[in-house]
């Protein structure tokens, strides 16, 4: 889980930097602003790729997600990349999970064989 979940997250690390350079140039925000919110957004995607497999770190992901799609207040081209990314991020979550399930079972079944020779 943990390496399709880190990849979905910094996908969205690089769409959070774009999307703040979109968001610099509107006339409403300022530049302070925009960058310590996206900065913060950034630094999250990057933690969260350590600390995903632990305890309540897929629920953080989420949490990044319903930011990201909600950013599209701002930048509205972000409403279409948060639908996106949350559907990559249900996506790996899933799948991930799936994957680890396999890779125990094949992890039980290996340790059992050499346990019988």
């Amino acid at each position: 889980m943990r390496t399709l979940c880190a990849s979905t997250l910094i996908g969205e690390f690089f769409v959070i930097g774009f999307a703040g350079l979109v968001a610099m140039k509107l006339d409403d925000l300022s530049v302070g602003t925009v960058w310590t919110v996206c900065g913060i957004a950034m630094l999250l995607s990057l933690v969260l790729c350590g600390v995903i497999t632990r305890p309540g770190g897929v629920e953080l992901g989420w949490a990044l997600q319903v930011a990201l799609f909600a950013s599209g207040f701002v930048v509205p081209a972000m409403f279409v990349l948060g639908v996106i990314f949350a559907a990559l991020w249900g996506a790996s979550v899933h799948f991930g999970r799936k994957i680890d399930e396999a890779k125990a079972r094949w992890a039980e079944q290996s340790s059992a064989e050499a346990d019988a020779v």
